[in-house]
């Protein structure tokens, strides 16, 4: 680990984390990362870094010459560590936000020694009195552009289950240094959930702002956070304002997009009958436990 800053003091310190590769369909999570970086007063401020020698191949993952401040210097690939400090959600009855401190990683899926990566990672995350970790992935679809995306939630851990409404992970198959980084928090008993934005394959190439902003969304949602998104809603909007342009100027890709489309509303219908009053109580239940969380057991 190599320490560019001195460590500050965090307020409830959550960890984020992305990873570009294999793990990270059309950049949407790494953007989601790189987004809060730059959404807060001030930036995130990087103040640490992996040492890129113990795990990269580069001639896989090539340096890049690139101007800072125009001094030309070469850029190495490498996993780094920032920090923003994200103003919590409002709730009925509080007097002022409450500040939360992020802990932002942001890297390329390494080449090599995955175990010794993750275990750096977890390390850095004991140091900082993490209590939490989020991972942010993206994967290739048969999903249209012009339907909400799809953001699949997991977590092993039954309160989180019950808490934020994801699913136990059930996934068997090849995996990404995301998957491996879970297995590795499960093991080190830290609190993990992951969430998984469904990129449809056809416009994959990055960026895609859709996907990105449906993975922050989502994390708004479990970290009570509130995130500027104006910009990236703009853009994700012109993104699919480009798509429909392309699908109406190709009749081939018009009539896929037609088809998928289709599927994905009748899917949305069958899960109608969820609507329930028994789905809504549920709902309304996982939002007062999260309530009585925040506010803590000596509060009212």
């Amino acid at each position: 680990m190599i320490e560019l800053d001195g460590i500050p003091e965090l307020a409830d310190p959550v960890m984020v984390a992305a990873f570009e590769g294999w793990n990270d369909a059309g950049e949407a999570a790494s953007n989601a990362v790189k987004h809060l970086a730059e959404a807060y007063a001030g930036g995130g401020r990087v103040f640490a870094a992996l040492d890129g020698e113990d795990y990269y191949d580069y001639q896989v993952h090539r340096p890049v010459l690139a101007a800072v401040d125009d001094v030309r210097q070469v850029i190495w690939p490498t996993t780094r560590f920032s920090i923003v400090r994200a103003p919590t959600r409002l709730l009925p009855g509080d007097a002022h936000e409450e500040p939360r401190d992020l802990v932002l990683v942001h890297g390329v899926e390494p080449n090599m020694r995955w175990r010794s990566f993750c275990e750096e990672i977890l390390g850095l995350a004991r140091d900082l009195g993490v209590g939490q970790i989020v991972t942010l992935g993206a994967y290739l679809a048969d999903v249209p552009h012009s339907r909400p995306t799809p953001v699949t939630g997991t977590s092993a851990d039954e309160a989180y289950q019950a808490l934020f409404d994801v699913e136990p992970p059930t996934y068997e198959g090849p995996v990404g240094i995301t998957g491996v980084f879970q297995e590795a928090c499960r093991y080190a008993g830290i609190p993990l959930m992951s969430f998984w934005a469904a990129v449809p394959h056809y416009v994959a190439h990055p960026p895609v702002p859709k996907a990105t902003l449906a993975l922050l969304r989502r994390l708004e949602d479990v970290l009570d956070l509130s995130v500027p998104t104006k910009r990236l809603a703009e853009e994700a909007q012109a993104w699919e304002a480009g798509v429909d342009e392309l699908a109406e100027n190709d009749a081939e890709v018009g009539e896929y997009v037609r088809t998928l489309e289709e599927q994905r509303d009748n899917e949305d219908a069958a899960d109608l009958p969820e609507a329930s009053g028994e789905a809504i109580a549920r709902e309304f239940e996982r939002y007062l436990r999260r309530q009585e969380r925040r506010r803590g057991p000596d509060e009212g």
